[in-house]
């Protein structure tokens, strides 16, 4: 059973100041609702995952777990709500000082 994929997402950083990297190669394994993987992150870093996929509605996935290679903390919650090739992230980060919330909103394509 093979249960990679690759893929290649552009995303947009909203509500948030660092300049931050937009293209995002990307592995998974997926099996049964259980993902893993590893992808090129916003800050140029490489993070890997795990976690499961829930479907929310016929359009709506979420995907909840556990990411690494992120500067503020060595692991942190992921949650991603998919819909078709669309994502949309929840988003945080200290820049200068400053705490800031926001949103990265991104598509991906790839199998």
């Amino acid at each position: 059973m093979n249960c990679i994929g690759l893929f290649l997402a552009v995303s947009m950083h909203l509500g948030l100041e660092g300049d931050y990297n937009q293209v995002h190669p990307h592995a998974r394994c997926t099996v049964d609702n259980n993902i893993a993987g590893v992808f090129y992150n916003s800050e140029d870093k490489i993070s890997a995952y795990i976690g499961k996929q829930f479907e929310l509605d016929e359009y709506w996935n979420i995907e909840l777990g556990l990411v690494t290679g992120y500067q503020s903390k060595d692991i942190l919650p992921m949650v991603r709500y998919k819909s078709g090739r669309f994502f949309l992230s929840p988003a945080y980060e200290k820049h200068n000082g400053n705490k800031n919330y926001g949103v990265t909103i991104g598509w991906e394509v790839g199998k």
